[in-house]
Protein backbone atom coordinates (compact mmCIF):
# COMPACT_ATOMS: atom_id res chain seq x y z
CA UNK A 1 0.00 0.00 0.00
CA UNK A 2 1.33 3.35 -0.62
CA UNK A 3 4.40 3.50 -2.03
CA UNK A 4 6.81 0.92 -1.36
CA UNK A 5 9.63 3.09 -0.22
CA UNK A 6 7.41 6.03 0.76
CA UNK A 7 8.48 5.63 4.68
CA UNK A 8 11.93 5.77 3.63
CA UNK A 9 11.71 8.83 1.59
CA UNK A 10 9.24 10.88 3.87
CA UNK A 11 8.86 11.89 7.29
CA UNK A 12 5.91 12.18 9.48
CA UNK A 13 4.49 15.96 9.17
CA UNK A 14 1.06 17.31 10.74
CA UNK A 15 -0.23 20.28 9.51
CA UNK A 16 0.78 23.00 12.12
CA UNK A 17 -1.28 24.82 14.74
CA UNK A 18 -2.56 28.27 14.73
CA UNK A 19 -0.24 30.42 16.69
CA UNK A 20 -1.42 30.71 20.50
CA UNK A 21 -1.44 34.35 20.58
CA UNK A 22 -4.08 34.07 17.92
CA UNK A 23 -5.95 31.11 18.78
CA UNK A 24 -6.66 32.38 22.37
CA UNK A 25 -9.02 35.22 21.17
CA UNK A 26 -11.15 32.97 19.10
CA UNK A 27 -13.47 29.72 18.96
CA UNK A 28 -11.73 28.14 15.84
CA UNK A 29 -10.55 24.97 15.19
CA UNK A 30 -6.68 25.36 15.96
CA UNK A 31 -5.09 23.62 13.09
CA UNK A 32 -4.29 24.91 9.68
CA UNK A 33 -4.18 22.73 6.06
CA UNK A 34 -1.57 21.04 4.73
CA UNK A 35 -1.42 21.17 1.02
CA UNK A 36 -1.99 18.22 -1.51
CA UNK A 37 0.97 16.65 -2.64
CA UNK A 38 2.16 17.00 1.53
CA UNK A 39 -1.09 15.07 2.24
CA UNK A 40 -0.33 12.71 -0.80
CA UNK A 41 3.74 12.05 0.93
CA UNK A 42 1.85 11.36 4.48
CA UNK A 43 -0.15 8.80 2.57
CA UNK A 44 2.98 7.16 0.85
CA UNK A 45 4.40 6.55 4.33
CA UNK A 46 2.04 3.96 4.73
CA UNK A 47 3.97 0.52 4.40
CA UNK A 48 2.88 -2.57 2.64
CA UNK A 49 3.12 -4.46 6.08
CA UNK A 50 1.41 -7.33 5.48
CA UNK A 51 -0.65 -7.56 8.61
CA UNK A 52 -2.13 -3.95 9.27
CA UNK A 53 -2.12 -3.73 12.93
CA UNK A 54 -4.02 -0.48 12.64
CA UNK A 55 -7.14 -1.52 11.39
CA UNK A 56 -7.76 -3.38 14.12
CA UNK A 57 -6.23 -0.80 16.58
CA UNK A 58 -9.28 1.19 15.58
CA UNK A 59 -12.36 0.77 16.73
CA UNK A 60 -14.16 0.93 14.11
CA UNK A 61 -11.48 -1.03 11.61
CA UNK A 62 -11.05 1.37 9.16
CA UNK A 63 -9.70 0.76 5.73
CA UNK A 64 -6.58 2.45 6.89
CA UNK A 65 -3.89 0.82 4.58
CA UNK A 66 -6.58 1.26 1.46
CA UNK A 67 -7.47 5.30 1.90
CA UNK A 68 -3.83 5.83 2.36
CA UNK A 69 -2.77 3.99 -0.77
CA UNK A 70 -5.57 6.01 -2.86
CA UNK A 71 -4.42 9.35 -0.52
CA UNK A 72 -1.29 8.79 -2.01
CA UNK A 73 -2.76 8.40 -5.66
CA UNK A 74 -4.61 10.83 -5.58
CA UNK A 75 -8.05 9.00 -5.76
CA UNK A 76 -9.66 11.25 -3.01
CA UNK A 77 -13.45 9.94 -4.47
CA UNK A 78 -12.70 6.16 -4.04
CA UNK A 79 -10.89 6.94 -0.77
CA UNK A 80 -13.98 8.38 1.00
CA UNK A 81 -16.24 5.30 -0.19
CA UNK A 82 -13.63 3.40 1.71
CA UNK A 83 -13.30 5.45 4.85
CA UNK A 84 -17.73 5.68 4.96
CA UNK A 85 -17.41 1.76 4.59
CA UNK A 86 -16.86 1.39 8.39
CA UNK A 87 -17.32 5.13 9.58
CA UNK A 88 -20.30 7.03 9.60
CA UNK A 89 -18.55 10.42 11.50
CA UNK A 90 -15.01 10.50 9.88
CA UNK A 91 -14.58 14.41 10.22
CA UNK A 92 -15.52 13.94 14.03
CA UNK A 93 -13.06 11.04 14.62
CA UNK A 94 -10.45 13.06 12.32
CA UNK A 95 -10.30 15.74 14.61
CA UNK A 96 -11.40 14.49 18.25
CA UNK A 97 -10.18 10.87 18.05
CA UNK A 98 -6.37 10.00 19.92
CA UNK A 99 -5.94 7.80 17.21
CA UNK A 100 -5.27 4.35 18.98
CA UNK A 101 -4.83 3.58 14.91
CA UNK A 102 -1.61 5.31 15.14
CA UNK A 103 -0.12 4.03 18.05
CA UNK A 104 -0.26 0.14 16.66
CA UNK A 105 0.71 1.19 13.36
CA UNK A 106 3.80 -1.30 12.29
CA UNK A 107 6.00 2.26 10.84
CA UNK A 108 5.55 2.55 14.54
CA UNK A 109 8.25 0.45 16.00
CA UNK A 110 11.14 2.19 14.85
CA UNK A 111 9.77 5.84 13.16
CA UNK A 112 7.13 8.05 13.81
CA UNK A 113 4.18 6.31 12.72
CA UNK A 114 1.68 7.19 9.86
CA UNK A 115 -0.62 10.29 9.82
CA UNK A 116 -3.31 8.68 9.97
CA UNK A 117 -5.54 10.98 11.33
CA UNK A 118 -4.25 13.96 9.84
CA UNK A 119 -5.37 11.72 6.15
CA UNK A 120 -8.73 10.70 7.65
CA UNK A 121 -10.01 14.28 8.12
CA UNK A 122 -8.86 15.74 5.30
CA UNK A 123 -10.42 13.10 2.91
CA UNK A 124 -13.91 13.68 4.18
CA UNK A 125 -13.05 17.41 4.30
CA UNK A 126 -12.76 17.07 0.07
CA UNK A 127 -15.29 14.94 0.07
CA UNK A 128 -17.98 17.47 1.48
CA UNK A 129 -16.22 19.96 -0.65
CA UNK A 130 -16.31 18.10 -4.23
CA UNK A 131 -20.04 17.77 -3.30
CA UNK A 132 -19.43 13.90 -3.05
CA UNK A 133 -21.23 13.11 0.58
CA UNK A 134 -25.19 13.18 -0.41
CA UNK A 135 -28.14 11.87 1.35
CA UNK A 136 -28.23 8.09 0.93
CA UNK A 137 -32.58 8.01 0.97
CA UNK A 138 -33.17 4.08 1.18
CA UNK A 139 -34.94 2.25 -1.51
CA UNK A 140 -36.72 0.33 0.51
CA UNK A 141 -39.10 0.91 3.78
CA UNK A 142 -39.59 -2.19 6.09
CA UNK A 143 -42.76 0.11 7.68
CA UNK A 144 -41.06 -0.80 11.61
CA UNK A 145 -39.86 1.74 13.63
CA UNK A 146 -36.96 2.28 16.29
CA UNK A 147 -36.71 4.88 18.68
CA UNK A 148 -33.10 5.60 20.01
CA UNK A 149 -32.79 7.66 23.05
CA UNK A 150 -29.64 9.52 23.00
CA UNK A 151 -28.05 11.79 19.85
CA UNK A 152 -24.82 11.84 20.40
CA UNK A 153 -21.95 9.45 18.42
CA UNK A 154 -23.30 6.50 19.22
CA UNK A 155 -26.92 6.70 18.98
CA UNK A 156 -26.12 9.08 15.53
CA UNK A 157 -24.61 6.47 13.95
CA UNK A 158 -26.90 3.52 14.96
CA UNK A 159 -29.56 6.01 13.20
CA UNK A 160 -27.96 6.54 10.45
CA UNK A 161 -27.75 3.10 9.64
CA UNK A 162 -31.10 1.79 10.41
CA UNK A 163 -32.46 4.23 8.28
CA UNK A 164 -30.22 2.96 5.29
CA UNK A 165 -31.81 -0.25 6.04
CA UNK A 166 -35.71 0.73 5.54
CA UNK A 167 -36.51 1.63 9.27
CA UNK A 168 -38.46 4.22 10.43
CA UNK A 169 -36.02 5.71 12.76
CA UNK A 170 -36.72 8.66 16.03
CA UNK A 171 -33.69 9.92 17.77
CA UNK A 172 -34.98 11.32 20.71
CA UNK A 173 -32.65 14.21 22.42
CA UNK A 174 -33.08 15.95 25.85
CA UNK A 175 -30.96 18.82 25.14
CA UNK A 176 -32.39 22.05 22.83
CA UNK A 177 -30.09 21.17 19.84
CA UNK A 178 -29.20 17.55 18.41
CA UNK A 179 -25.53 16.18 18.87
CA UNK A 180 -24.90 15.05 22.88
CA UNK A 181 -21.31 15.45 24.08
CA UNK A 182 -20.48 16.27 20.11
CA UNK A 183 -22.92 19.80 20.35
CA UNK A 184 -22.51 20.64 24.29
CA UNK A 185 -19.08 18.86 25.61
CA UNK A 186 -16.88 19.16 22.93
CA UNK A 187 -15.16 22.88 22.24
CA UNK A 188 -15.84 24.59 19.41
CA UNK A 189 -11.75 25.06 18.68
CA UNK A 190 -11.91 21.57 18.69
CA UNK A 191 -14.91 20.71 16.59
CA UNK A 192 -17.02 23.78 15.07
CA UNK A 193 -20.45 22.62 15.39
CA UNK A 194 -21.47 23.51 11.61
CA UNK A 195 -19.14 20.36 11.25
CA UNK A 196 -21.73 18.17 12.49
CA UNK A 197 -24.78 20.53 11.59
CA UNK A 198 -24.12 19.51 8.10
CA UNK A 199 -24.12 15.66 8.94
CA UNK A 200 -27.32 16.31 10.39
CA UNK A 201 -28.98 17.86 7.34
CA UNK A 202 -27.46 15.05 5.29
CA UNK A 203 -29.54 12.43 7.78
CA UNK A 204 -32.80 14.18 8.06
CA UNK A 205 -32.62 14.51 4.47
CA UNK A 206 -32.15 10.35 4.95
CA UNK A 207 -35.55 10.07 6.90
CA UNK A 208 -34.07 10.26 10.32
CA UNK A 209 -36.50 12.30 12.20
CA UNK A 210 -35.14 14.08 15.46
CA UNK A 211 -37.24 15.67 18.29
CA UNK A 212 -35.39 17.62 20.65
CA UNK A 213 -36.43 18.57 24.30
CA UNK A 214 -37.31 15.33 24.96
CA UNK A 215 -36.34 13.90 28.01
CA UNK A 216 -37.29 10.15 27.94
CA UNK A 217 -39.04 9.47 31.21
CA UNK A 218 -40.13 12.69 32.17
CA UNK A 219 -41.73 14.75 29.79
CA UNK A 220 -41.72 11.66 27.23
CA UNK A 221 -43.21 8.48 28.63
CA UNK A 222 -41.51 4.96 28.49
CA UNK A 223 -44.72 3.51 28.03
CA UNK A 224 -45.64 5.40 25.00
CA UNK A 225 -42.02 4.63 23.79
CA UNK A 226 -42.62 1.08 24.44
CA UNK A 227 -46.10 1.06 22.38
CA UNK A 228 -45.13 3.21 19.62
CA UNK A 229 -42.29 1.46 18.70
CA UNK A 230 -40.88 -2.03 17.77
CA UNK A 231 -37.69 -1.31 19.12
CA UNK A 232 -35.83 1.15 21.62
CA UNK A 233 -32.05 1.80 21.40
CA UNK A 234 -30.53 3.31 24.70
CA UNK A 235 -27.49 5.70 23.79
CA UNK A 236 -27.94 7.93 26.34
CA UNK A 237 -24.40 8.34 27.71
CA UNK A 238 -22.63 7.61 30.84
CA UNK A 239 -23.41 11.41 32.30
CA UNK A 240 -22.81 10.28 36.20
CA UNK A 241 -19.57 12.54 37.10
CA UNK A 242 -17.21 11.08 39.59
CA UNK A 243 -17.16 13.46 42.52
CA UNK A 244 -15.25 14.61 45.09
CA UNK A 245 -16.21 13.73 48.74
CA UNK A 246 -13.27 16.48 50.67
CA UNK A 247 -14.58 19.41 53.03
CA UNK A 248 -15.59 22.13 51.45
CA UNK A 249 -17.09 20.43 48.18
CA UNK A 250 -20.30 21.92 49.25
CA UNK A 251 -19.02 25.51 48.54
CA UNK A 252 -20.21 27.94 45.47
CA UNK A 253 -17.79 28.24 42.55
CA UNK A 254 -17.22 24.19 42.55
CA UNK A 255 -18.48 22.73 39.39
CA UNK A 256 -18.43 19.57 37.04
CA UNK A 257 -16.92 19.83 33.61
CA UNK A 258 -20.04 19.59 32.32
CA UNK A 259 -21.58 22.28 33.70
CA UNK A 260 -18.68 24.79 32.60
CA UNK A 261 -18.44 23.14 29.10
CA UNK A 262 -21.62 23.50 27.77
CA UNK A 263 -21.78 27.12 29.00
CA UNK A 264 -19.45 27.87 26.52
CA UNK A 265 -20.69 26.54 23.46
CA UNK A 266 -23.84 27.72 24.05
CA UNK A 267 -22.33 31.47 23.80
CA UNK A 268 -20.59 30.47 20.41
CA UNK A 269 -24.12 29.48 19.32
CA UNK A 270 -25.12 33.35 20.55
CA UNK A 271 -27.22 32.09 23.58
CA UNK A 272 -27.41 34.20 26.35
CA UNK A 273 -26.72 32.44 29.91
CA UNK A 274 -28.83 33.16 32.98
CA UNK A 275 -26.43 35.38 34.84
CA UNK A 276 -27.71 33.39 38.09
CA UNK A 277 -26.01 30.04 37.07
CA UNK A 278 -23.45 31.25 34.58
CA UNK A 279 -19.91 30.22 35.45
CA UNK A 280 -17.13 31.65 33.72
CA UNK A 281 -13.26 31.54 34.00
CA UNK A 282 -13.00 35.15 33.06
CA UNK A 283 -10.66 36.92 35.98
CA UNK A 284 -10.38 34.31 38.37
CA UNK A 285 -7.52 32.14 40.16
CA UNK A 286 -9.44 28.22 38.09
CA UNK A 287 -8.09 24.88 39.06
CA UNK A 288 -9.01 22.28 36.91
CA UNK A 289 -8.76 18.48 38.44
CA UNK A 290 -8.30 16.05 35.62
CA UNK A 291 -5.60 15.34 33.52
CA UNK A 292 -7.79 13.86 30.97
CA UNK A 293 -9.07 15.30 27.59
CA UNK A 294 -12.11 16.90 29.58
CA UNK A 295 -9.79 18.61 31.82
CA UNK A 296 -7.65 19.55 28.32
CA UNK A 297 -11.25 21.00 27.36
CA UNK A 298 -11.57 22.68 30.60
CA UNK A 299 -8.35 24.85 30.25
CA UNK A 300 -8.55 25.82 26.67
CA UNK A 301 -12.11 27.44 27.45
CA UNK A 302 -10.43 28.79 30.48
CA UNK A 303 -7.50 30.38 28.18
CA UNK A 304 -10.33 31.59 25.95
CA UNK A 305 -12.41 32.85 28.75
CA UNK A 306 -9.21 35.29 30.24
CA UNK A 307 -8.88 33.34 33.31
CA UNK A 308 -6.57 35.21 35.89
CA UNK A 309 -4.54 31.91 36.56
CA UNK A 310 -5.17 28.04 35.44
CA UNK A 311 -3.80 24.94 37.61
CA UNK A 312 -4.78 21.58 35.74
CA UNK A 313 -4.22 18.99 38.42
CA UNK A 314 -3.62 14.92 38.20
CA UNK A 315 -3.70 12.38 41.09
CA UNK A 316 -1.66 9.84 38.59
CA UNK A 317 1.94 10.11 38.73
CA UNK A 318 3.43 12.00 35.52
CA UNK A 319 3.66 9.68 32.36
CA UNK A 320 7.07 8.70 30.66
CA UNK A 321 7.78 11.36 27.61
CA UNK A 322 8.68 8.21 25.75
CA UNK A 323 6.18 5.24 25.25
CA UNK A 324 6.42 3.19 28.48
CA UNK A 325 8.20 -0.14 28.16
CA UNK A 326 4.68 -1.54 30.10
CA UNK A 327 2.72 -0.97 27.44
CA UNK A 328 4.28 -1.75 24.31
CA UNK A 329 3.60 -1.62 20.93
CA UNK A 330 1.05 -2.04 19.51
CA UNK A 331 -0.45 -1.65 22.81
CA UNK A 332 -2.37 1.81 23.13
CA UNK A 333 0.84 3.58 24.84
CA UNK A 334 0.80 4.99 28.63
CA UNK A 335 2.67 8.35 27.32
CA UNK A 336 2.72 11.66 27.96
CA UNK A 337 0.67 13.78 25.58
CA UNK A 338 0.45 17.63 25.06
CA UNK A 339 -2.59 18.91 23.98
CA UNK A 340 -2.90 22.48 22.08
CA UNK A 341 -4.87 23.70 25.50
CA UNK A 342 -1.23 23.04 27.34
CA UNK A 343 0.65 24.93 25.15
CA UNK A 344 -1.37 27.76 25.48
CA UNK A 345 -0.13 28.57 28.99
CA UNK A 346 -1.59 27.31 32.81
CA UNK A 347 0.50 24.84 34.98
CA UNK A 348 0.17 21.29 34.83
CA UNK A 349 1.04 19.34 37.44
CA UNK A 350 1.05 15.65 38.89
CA UNK A 351 0.80 13.30 41.92
CA UNK A 352 -1.35 15.49 43.60
CA UNK A 353 -4.31 14.77 46.10
CA UNK A 354 -7.19 17.31 47.02
CA UNK A 355 -7.22 17.81 51.21
CA UNK A 356 -10.48 20.44 51.50
CA UNK A 357 -11.37 23.43 50.26
CA UNK A 358 -12.10 26.59 52.39
CA UNK A 359 -14.05 29.91 51.40
CA UNK A 360 -15.18 33.23 52.12
CA UNK A 361 -18.09 33.89 55.09
CA UNK A 362 -20.55 34.56 52.17
CA UNK A 363 -19.83 30.38 51.52
CA UNK A 364 -17.63 30.91 47.89
CA UNK A 365 -14.82 28.72 47.91
CA UNK A 366 -11.37 30.79 47.84
CA UNK A 367 -8.87 28.12 48.28
CA UNK A 368 -7.55 24.79 47.37
CA UNK A 369 -5.36 22.53 49.74
CA UNK A 370 -3.47 19.76 48.58
CA UNK A 371 -0.92 17.85 48.76
CA UNK A 372 1.66 15.45 46.92
CA UNK A 373 0.90 11.93 47.01
CA UNK A 374 2.81 8.51 46.21
CA UNK A 375 2.15 6.13 43.51
CA UNK A 376 -1.03 4.33 43.05
CA UNK A 377 -2.42 2.60 44.16
CA UNK A 378 -1.85 3.76 47.40
CA UNK A 379 -1.39 7.53 47.10
CA UNK A 380 0.10 8.05 50.68
CA UNK A 381 0.46 11.95 50.81
CA UNK A 382 4.57 12.59 51.31
CA UNK A 383 5.29 14.61 54.48
CA UNK A 384 5.83 18.09 54.64
CA UNK A 385 4.33 18.51 50.73
CA UNK A 386 1.16 20.13 51.53
CA UNK A 387 0.22 23.17 49.98
CA UNK A 388 -2.93 26.02 49.57
CA UNK A 389 -3.64 27.80 45.90
CA UNK A 390 -5.90 30.31 45.76
CA UNK A 391 -9.19 29.03 43.98
CA UNK A 392 -12.00 31.17 42.54
CA UNK A 393 -13.42 28.75 40.40
CA UNK A 394 -12.53 25.02 40.36
CA UNK A 395 -13.87 22.49 38.11
CA UNK A 396 -14.06 18.60 38.60
CA UNK A 397 -13.15 16.50 35.52
CA UNK A 398 -12.63 13.42 36.86
CA UNK A 399 -14.63 11.34 34.85
CA UNK A 400 -17.63 9.59 34.82
CA UNK A 401 -19.50 6.37 36.59
CA UNK A 402 -21.95 4.74 34.44
CA UNK A 403 -25.27 6.12 33.40
CA UNK A 404 -27.45 8.23 35.30
CA UNK A 405 -30.23 5.69 36.34
CA UNK A 406 -32.90 8.19 37.33
CA UNK A 407 -35.54 8.54 34.71
CA UNK A 408 -35.47 6.21 31.90
CA UNK A 409 -33.36 3.54 33.19
CA UNK A 410 -35.29 2.89 36.32
CA UNK A 411 -38.67 3.00 34.58
CA UNK A 412 -37.77 0.54 32.26
CA UNK A 413 -36.31 -1.53 34.96
CA UNK A 414 -33.11 -2.92 32.68
CA UNK A 415 -29.74 -4.24 34.58
CA UNK A 416 -26.93 -2.77 35.56
CA UNK A 417 -23.57 -4.44 35.48
CA UNK A 418 -21.28 -3.84 38.01
CA UNK A 419 -19.75 -0.40 36.90
CA UNK A 420 -22.88 1.33 36.99
CA UNK A 421 -23.57 0.94 32.97
CA UNK A 422 -26.76 -0.78 31.41
CA UNK A 423 -26.12 -4.75 30.66
CA UNK A 424 -26.59 -6.08 27.48
CA UNK A 425 -26.01 -9.55 26.19
CA UNK A 426 -23.89 -10.16 23.23
CA UNK A 427 -26.83 -9.02 21.19
CA UNK A 428 -26.31 -5.48 22.83
CA UNK A 429 -29.90 -6.07 23.80
CA UNK A 430 -30.65 -5.21 28.09
CA UNK A 431 -32.58 -7.42 30.31
CA UNK A 432 -35.56 -5.95 29.02
CA UNK A 433 -37.15 -7.65 25.65
CA UNK A 434 -36.65 -5.19 22.47
CA UNK A 435 -34.96 -2.73 24.00
CA UNK A 436 -30.68 -2.54 22.92
CA UNK A 437 -28.35 -0.09 24.59
CA UNK A 438 -24.69 1.10 23.15
CA UNK A 439 -22.02 3.61 23.59
CA UNK A 440 -20.97 4.71 26.86
CA UNK A 441 -24.08 4.09 28.47
CA UNK A 442 -23.55 0.12 27.57
CA UNK A 443 -19.74 0.16 27.64
CA UNK A 444 -18.65 3.29 30.20
CA UNK A 445 -16.39 6.54 29.57
CA UNK A 446 -14.62 6.06 26.39
CA UNK A 447 -13.88 7.74 22.97
CA UNK A 448 -15.79 9.02 20.41
CA UNK A 449 -14.61 6.32 17.56
CA UNK A 450 -15.75 3.39 20.27
CA UNK A 451 -18.50 5.36 20.86
CA UNK A 452 -19.58 5.07 16.36
CA UNK A 453 -18.49 1.74 16.71
CA UNK A 454 -20.64 0.74 19.29
CA UNK A 455 -23.93 2.04 17.26
CA UNK A 456 -22.90 0.65 13.86
CA UNK A 457 -22.75 -2.91 15.63
CA UNK A 458 -25.95 -2.20 17.63
CA UNK A 459 -27.53 -1.34 14.54
CA UNK A 460 -27.08 -4.63 13.08
CA UNK A 461 -28.65 -6.15 15.67
CA UNK A 462 -31.18 -4.43 16.04
CA UNK A 463 -31.88 -4.27 12.32
CA UNK A 464 -31.50 -8.43 12.42
CA UNK A 465 -34.09 -8.59 15.37
CA UNK A 466 -36.55 -6.72 13.61
CA UNK A 467 -36.30 -9.04 10.65
CA UNK A 468 -37.15 -12.08 12.69
CA UNK A 469 -40.12 -10.36 14.03
CA UNK A 470 -43.70 -10.57 12.29
CA UNK A 471 -43.06 -7.83 10.08
CA UNK A 472 -45.22 -4.98 8.97
CA UNK A 473 -46.82 -4.95 5.44
CA UNK A 474 -43.58 -3.00 3.44
CA UNK A 475 -44.59 0.55 2.50
CA UNK A 476 -42.79 0.40 -0.85
CA UNK A 477 -42.40 -2.18 -4.04
CA UNK A 478 -38.49 -0.82 -4.05
CA UNK A 479 -35.39 -3.69 -4.63
CA UNK A 480 -35.07 -4.96 -1.25
CA UNK A 481 -33.18 -2.40 1.10
CA UNK A 482 -29.05 -2.70 1.79
CA UNK A 483 -28.48 -4.26 4.65
CA UNK A 484 -26.72 -2.77 7.66
CA UNK A 485 -22.71 -3.62 8.46
CA UNK A 486 -21.17 -3.53 11.31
Amino acid sequence: MGKTTGFLEHTRELAPRRPVTQRVNDWFEIYLDLPEEKLRAQGARCMDCGVPFCQTGCPVNNLIPDWNDLVYKGRWKEAVRQLHATNNFPEFTGRICPAPCEAACVLGITEPPVAIKQNEKNIVERAFEEGWIQPEIPRFRTGQRVAIVGSGPAGLAAAQQLCRAGHSVVVYEKADRIGGLLRYGIPEFKLEKHVLDRRLEQMSAEGVRFVTNACVGQNVSVEELRREFDTILLAGGAEQPRDLRVPGRELKGIHFAMEFLPQQNRRCHGEEIDAAHEILATGKHVIIIGGGDTGADCLGTCHRQKALSVHQFEIMPQPPVERSPLTPWPMWPLQLRTEGAHEEGGVRDWGISTLKFTGTPDGHVNQLHAVRVGPPPKFDPLPGTEFVLPADLVLLAMGFTGAVREGLLEQLGVQLDPRGCVATDADYMTSVEGVFAAGDMRRGQSLVVWAISEGRKAAAKVDAYLKNQNARPAISSAPEARLVSS
